[in-house]
């Protein structure tokens, strides 16, 4: 019976999978993709940066795939945001290595021209060298640049998801979602466990460093009591989340909280460690603009 009831909802699910087939294409997925085609054209890339063009390729796909799948437009543009860095990482490698090559026969030109220089006025010899000498610093001092800039948005991407992995975010329709459960509420109660004040200690320290993103709060009860008393339950289990990031130094207006009673439970009433999992708080991240998708 259980089977019965919810294959409805396996084919509402398969017609929204088939009908993303005609819908446009993610904004920073077409970016990543001219970033690509950007990188590919670059005469030197395929023999100067193929690694790291090779990664961005990889990189695309993987958001291509989750495009195709019917992956969330926040899962999709994150994706996509990587595979446009590693693209643009591919071009500037080339760029910086091509500079390499003309700084270091700038560097052989040079010593033809001071040769040629002793036969020549003292001053024309010396002009000529100081020319030389000042472009190839400027080209070193362009080619750090270049080289430092990459490699800070090579360690953000890397910090970011590594601190995501940590507060256990999982990837939805939604977005990336955050789940304070277990031993986090007692029965009819929205005080929260030490445990649960550790992880959104983790997810405030998070909001402080990126702060772009929002995050929306949602309480959840099992279905012990009544409708009315399970819904302002919830509600105060996702307010008491809510005013300890508050404490923690996190904008009001970056966070928002909603409480939906005993709906949506993850998994049985039936039993005392399933109720448990069911008193839980989620909490829904937005994407770096800010944009969080609705229940």
């Amino acid at each position: 019976m259980l089977n019965n009831k919810f294959f409805p909802m396996t084919l509402i699910a398969v017609a929204i999978l088939s009908g993303c087939s005609s819908m446009p294409q993610n904004a920073t997925l077409s970016e990543a993709q001219n970033s690509y085609d950007n990188a590919r054209a670059y005469p030197q890339v395929s023999s100067l940066a193929p690694l790291e063009l090779k990664e961005a390729s990889e990189s695309l796909n993987k958001a291509d795939n989750a495009l195709s799948q019917g992956a969330s437009d926040a899962r999709v543009t994150h994706l996509a945001y990587i595979a446009k860095r590693k693209a643009d990482i591919a071009l500037e490698t080339a760029k910086r290595k091509t500079d390499e090559l003309v700084v270091t026969n700038a560097g052989a030109q040079r010593n033809k021209l001071q040769l040629a220089a002793r036969t020549a006025e003292a001053d024309t010899a010396k002009q000529q060298t100081a020319i030389v000498q000042n472009t190839a610093d400027q080209q070193a001092v362009a080619l750090a640049a270049a080289s430092a800039n990459t490699e800070r948005d090579q360690a953000l991407i890397a910090q970011q998801d590594a601190q995501l992995n940590a507060l256990n975010a999982k990837k939805t329709e939604r977005g990336m979602v955050i789940t304070l459960g277990n031993m986090l509420f007692s029965t009819d109660k929205a005080h929260m466990a030490s445990g649960g004040m550790r992880n959104v200690q983790k997810l405030a320290d998070f909001l402080k460093q990126y702060p772009k993103y929002k995050v929306l709060i949602e309480g959840y009860t099992d279905s012990t009591g009544s409708d009315s008393l399970n819904q302002k339950l919830s509600d105060r289990r996702a307010n008491s989340v809510r005013t300890a990031l508050l404490d923690m130094g996190i904008n009001s207006d970056r966070v928002t909280a909603r409480g939906y009673g005993k709906a949506f439970p993850v998994t049985t009433n039936n039993t005392a460690a399933g109720r448990q999992l069911n008193r839980r708080v989620e909490i829904v991240l937005s994407d770096n603009q800010g944009n969080i998708a609705p229940r």
